[in-house]
């Protein structure tokens, strides 16, 4: 094995996060396992902040202020995979069908 942030950057968090073995790791390709990775971040971050208001931040900020930038980028990326889902209302029963 290398020397290399790579084994405790990227096999360490397949294993604990996603319960990958060994063996399914050398048998993946390393970049469907960097895409792994990165949708487990991705999913990671979309609910990081579910359950909170505004409320609940603004009085976690004041202890830590980094809870403010990490709350602005849940919302972000909450509404780039919801933004369609809002835009697209039914407005008769017809165009439900249609869906």
């Amino acid at each position: 094995m290398k020397e290399a942030p790579e084994p405790v950057l990227l096999y360490i968090p397949l294993m604990k996060e996603l319960n990958f073995s060994w063996n399914e790791i050398k048998n993946t390709p390393h970049v469907e396992l960097e895409g792994l990775l990165l949708a487990f971040s991705e999913y990671n971050n979309l609910h990081s902040y579910d359950g909170y208001n505004d409320e609940d931040i603004s009085s976690m900020s004041k202890g830590r202020p980094e809870v403010r930038s990490q709350y602005t980028t849940y919302l972000q990326t909450k509404r780039k995979y919801y933004k369609g889902a809002e835009e697209r209302k039914v407005r008769s029963f017809k165009e439900a069908l249609n869906l």
